[in-house]
């Protein structure tokens, strides 16, 4: 779906505006925090801090905010040239991202935001905007009207609002056998030195190169000590190490921020899949997450959003299902076409970077 904007009158009076609106640009880190301090429905993936951190060479992270009196809209997004030309385009970090907002008046029109937003986009040349959305945050409201929302998909949550014996309660009876073993077999480290965090990312890489990984998925050891720098939110590295050997088998990264944790990166030897242990790294911070107060625990879904063996693993956890989305704009039809011309059919966004390294 294409969203053009309509000149004259009709883009001026739909909507009446106590005073100009525009959408600002925040690139500075202490100004992006101040928004996001006013926005508590926010996860680590909109922070300043973890965009930085996914941002590509040539790439630059940007906040836009939309400010009406007392209401906020934060979108944070990564803007891309598009080479050879004078255009650009936004795309999101990796994970959940999409629009936030301190409003919480469900009758709130967010026409202007959406009117702005458009003259800002087109002012700017960019050609499209691609955002991942978040699963656990309402942001069809905000978003609403402009492009295309597709669901991509089902994630699993384990709802850790719910006491210890209850979440537990809806394990399979294989997960439950098997946890039990891996207590008995293995012990929990959780990653303090940099010898320990660097055991998993040793593990990470060996998962990534058994899967045939993208190159974008190999993230460096720079990626993971800074990672742990990072105020903004906490990040908890679980490794599983065998009695017996005195081996670092498995591993998981999760992020903690609001009342949100994620399952954000993880990996197992290859030597020891039979043995499961990244389900111990699962319960393990399941019963984290229930004693900190933590409301979500997001497992993610299948590989590409498919229900597939990877899926049926993280459902064997819960039955706690909810959608995830992306939105597609296209700002400049006329651009995007034309780059995107020759291309094959796909559902790739956009199409004129489907094979840009």
């Amino acid at each position: 779906m294409f969203f053009k904007i309509k000149e004259g009158k009709s883009s001026t009076t739909k909507v009446s505006r106590s005073a100009p609106q525009k959408i600002t640009e925040i690139t500075d880190k202490q100004q992006w925090k101040s928004i996001l301090r006013k926005i508590s429905s926010h996860d680590f993936y909109h922070t300043y801090d973890y965009h930085v951190i996914s941002a590509n060479e040539n790439e630059q992270p940007i906040l836009l905010v939309y400010q009406d009196g007392q209401n906020l809209i934060a979108l944070p997004l990564i803007l891309r040239n598009i080479e050879n030309t004078n255009y650009s385009d936004f795309t999101s970090v990796y994970g959940y991202c999409g629009p936030i907002t301190n409003i919480k008046d469900t009758s709130f029109n967010f026409l202007n935001f959406q009117l702005c937003l458009k003259d800002y986009l087109k002012q700017k040349g960019v050609v499209s905007l691609f955002s991942r959305l978040h699963p656990f945050l309402n942001q069809n409201p905000i978003i609403e009207g402009l492009g295309n929302v597709e669901e991509l998909g089902k994630v699993i949550n384990i709802d850790v609002s719910k006491t210890i014996e209850e979440s537990r309660a809806v394990y399979s009876k294989s997960n439950k056998n098997q946890i039990n073993k891996l207590r008995r077999k293995c012990e929990v480290v959780l990653a303090k030195t940099e010898e320990e965090i660097l055991e998993f990312v040793d593990i990470y890489h060996e998962n990534m190169r058994r899967l045939n990984a993208k190159e974008h998925y190999f993230f460096d050891k720079e990626y993971f000590l800074n990672f742990l720098k990072v105020e903004d939110f906490q990040t908890d590295i679980i490794l599983i190490r065998d009695i017996e050997t005195k081996k670092f088998i498995a591993g998981s990264m999760f992020v903690k921020t609001g009342k949100i944790v994620q399952f954000h990166l993880s990996g197992t030897r290859t030597e020891f899949l039979k043995l499961h242990p990244s389900k111990l790294f699962l319960d393990e911070m399941r019963l984290r997450a229930t004693e900190e107060g933590y409301t979500f625990f997001n497992l993610g879904g299948g590989l590409a959003g498919e229900e597939d063996s990877l899926f049926d693993f993280k459902a064997s956890f819960s039955k706690d299902f909810r959608l995830f989305k992306v939105w597609k704009c296209v700002v400049d039809e006329e651009a995007y076409n034309q780059l995107s011309s020759g291309k094959e059919e796909s559902n790739f966004f956009p199409k004129y970077r489907e094979f840009i390294k």
